[in-house]
């Protein structure tokens, strides 16, 4: 159905369903795992994020077009001149602070339909503008937030897992923190923002971020 695609009948679906979420419990680091994870249990609720995105101009740019995110198609050395303040440059700054490249990304395999793999795939290769316009590092403890907003924004139940059994690998002070102060900041937003998957950020580089956040009802989440 498309490249990347390997095809599993219901029963292997469920064994690597099973296997997976174990995996993903015992060990929340395995991205492999919650990527399968995400593949095998996430049918309905890309279902809707593809028809959300069909009703949105830029979403449905996107879904037409097909762009991917990645170093062949991504020119870090541009951002990297743009001018402080817009979308390009701060995704570069993040990127390099944290020692991230595009292509770190998962291909997706086990989504039986061509488009719902498609919009599976823009929200890994989106996540990193997750962190850049929420203002979260790649700690543990900001990997978790971001999961939280992504959680409500997408609905996706790969990010509830992350959101709810991430925490269990955080400090004590920390899930304090998280508790009492990122999660309530990132509930009330993320239930009044926009879906973050009908943005067009590759269109978007000259833009100023913070336009991009206005546009998608966001804000920066202050640190505690």
């Amino acid at each position: 159905m498309y490249k990347t695609h390997r095809p599993t009948t219901m029963l292997q679906k469920s064994i690597l369903t099973v296997g997976a979420a174990f995996m993903s419990f015992y060990d929340p680091y395995r991205h492999d795992m919650v990527a399968v994870l995400g593949e095998t249990t996430g049918y309905l609720a890309l279902k809707k994020l593809h028809s959300k995105m069909l009703k949105h101009p830029e979403g449905q740019q996107i879904l037409q077009e097909r762009p991917r995110i990645n170093s062949r198609t991504v020119n870090m050395t541009e951002l990297s001149q743009m001018p402080d303040g817009t979308l390009g440059k701060e995704y570069h700054r993040f990127m390099t602070k944290n020692n991230i490249t595009a292509d770190s990304r998962t291909a997706v395999q086990y989504v039986d339909d061509p488009q719902l793999a498609y919009v599976l795939q823009r929200y890994r290769e989106t996540h990193d503008f997750y962190h850049c316009l929420l203002g979260m590092p790649t700690t543990m403890l900001g990997e978790v937030v971001v999961k939280w907003f992504e959680m409500i924004n997408t609905r996706l139940p790969m990010c509830a897992l992350g959101a709810l059994v991430g925490p269990l690998r955080l400090s004590a002070k920390r899930r304090k923190k998280l508790r009492e102060h990122y999660i309530p900041q990132v509930i009330k937003m993320a239930s009044n923002s926009e879906l973050l998957l009908n943005c067009y950020f590759e269109k978007r580089w000259e833009d100023s971020v913070d336009d991009v956040r206005k546009d998608f009802k966001l804000n920066t989440i202050p640190r505690s």
